[in-house]
């Protein structure tokens, strides 16, 4: 291959683009990102960066990136790649082997790593002053310009990671904070009800209102949002609203060019489509699960990290040579309690507490315990809140014996 270009210049895109040099990939490398900024860590934006802890991204001397930065200088010459930044790809060619870029521009190309990722589920009214999504660095900016302006009152809408994470960094900054959730429980499909039961508990016992059950009907405001009004009738007065509703995959730029998409790219167990030439990784990339007829699309920082590296090799071999079987992880940081799951659990698995109590901590509900789901007598996933070593080290039994964690 003469020219391979990635599309998406954040995590996954990067990642790939390092696996392809250390493959011995010696060609031209392209790099495409619609947001201007060259590739920054995504999780700091909801936690430290919006409570100000040591993470401005904004106020480096040279408007660079700081601490979020994932790359440097050293790390740039050894990509020795063309960087097209603030450009959105807007078609993909497969028989002329090209990339179309919303300016007009078209890139040639023998090789393509989609890197795209997902963008916010918004709500109608959505673009009220006031009310905002998280994603990007940009969103992350305006977000805490408003929480640092005299907000008092924010609500939240969407109890999952995310919005879980915002309302953790509202309430220490000691604002009035409500998360609404349309679902009985937050996080049921990822860690079960008993789980998502001791998790959510963390809310209350840090001073955050948590309404399950209720959607949203509407936001209030003319000129700037000051309520949410609940599908119950309530109307919640709120200076900010965060929603955090899930994701989608950018895939719209995709279609016409013959990949198959559902939720995400159609990938088989290598990040590879059914395209030559053409590999999917990160949130964007929907993979196959052998031996179970499924698919699955992950939207974490691990897998975007680790795929990299499978679809490059995938992607100059021309064909599947490694699947990619890592162990699906997650954290989340919420109220100063680390919240850590590792494995595959599927309804019907127990759950059993193997140390502390999910019920009651020193510092409030659900504060620090390990968790173990099983399938009959065996491991498939664990679950940690305050609990790193354990936790690590049940990880990696997981992982060194795969085929517990897979029906």
């Amino acid at each position: 291959m003469r020219t391979v270009t990635v599309v998406g210049a954040s995590l996954a895109g990067l990642h790939a683009a390092r696996g392809l040099r250390d493959q011995g990939y010696d060609g031209r490398l392209v790099i495409v990102g619609e947001e201007r900024h060259r590739p920054y860590d995504r999780p700091p934006l909801s936690k430290g960066f919006l409570t100000g802890e040591g993470l401005t991204g904004e106020d480096e001397p040279d408007g660079g990136l700081g601490p979020l930065a994932l790359t440097d200088a050293e790390d740039e010459a050894e990509l020795d790649a063309e960087w097209l930044l603030g450009v959105r790809a807007d078609r993909l060619d497969p028989a002329a082997g090209a990339v179309g870029l919303a300016d007009g521009r078209t890139l040639r190309t023998d090789g393509v790593v989609i890197a795209t990722g997902a963008a916010p589920r918004t709500l109608r009214a959505a673009a009220l002053p006031g009310v905002h999504t998280l994603r990007t660095l940009d969103d992350a900016r305006r977000l805490r310009a408003e929480l640092r302006t005299g907000a008092a009152r924010v609500v939240v809408i969407g109890a999952g990671f995310i919005g879980a994470e915002v309302a953790s960094s509202c309430a220490a900054l000691g604002l009035d904070v409500t998360v609404v959730e349309a679902a009985p429980l937050p996080l049921v499909p990822q860690l079960g009800e008993r789980m998502a039961q001791a998790c959510a508990a963390l809310h209350a016992a840090h001073g955050v209102t948590l309404l399950c059950g209720t959607g949203v009907a509407g936001l209030r405001g003319t000129d700037r949002v000051t309520g949410v009004e609940l599908a119950d009738g309530r109307v919640l007065p709120a200076d900010v609203v965060v929603v955090g509703v899930g994701v989608r995959p950018v895939t719209g730029w995709l279609e016409g060019s013959g990949l198959a998409l559902d939720d995400g790219v159609l990938c088989d167990e290598g990040c590879v489509t059914a395209l030559p030439g053409v590999v999917a990784v990160g949130d964007v990339a929907r993979l196959a699960r052998p031996g179970t007829g499924g698919t699955v699309r992950a939207e974490h920082w691990t897998s975007a990290a680790e795929q990299g590296a499978v679809a490059a090799r995938n992607l100059l071999a021309g064909a599947t040579v490694q699947p990619f079987e890592a162990l699906p992880y997650f954290w989340s940081d919420q109220y100063g309690a680390r919240i850590q799951f590792a494995g595959r659990r599927e309804p019907g698995d127990t759950v059993r507490i193997a140390e502390g109590n999910a019920d009651d901590g020193a510092e409030g509900p659900g504060s620090s315990f390990l968790a173990v789901y099983e399938r009959g007598a065996i491991p498939t996933a664990v679950l940690a809140v305050n609990r790193p070593k354990p936790f690590t080290r049940l990880r990696r039994e997981l992982a060194r014996a795969p085929r517990l964690a897979v029906r």
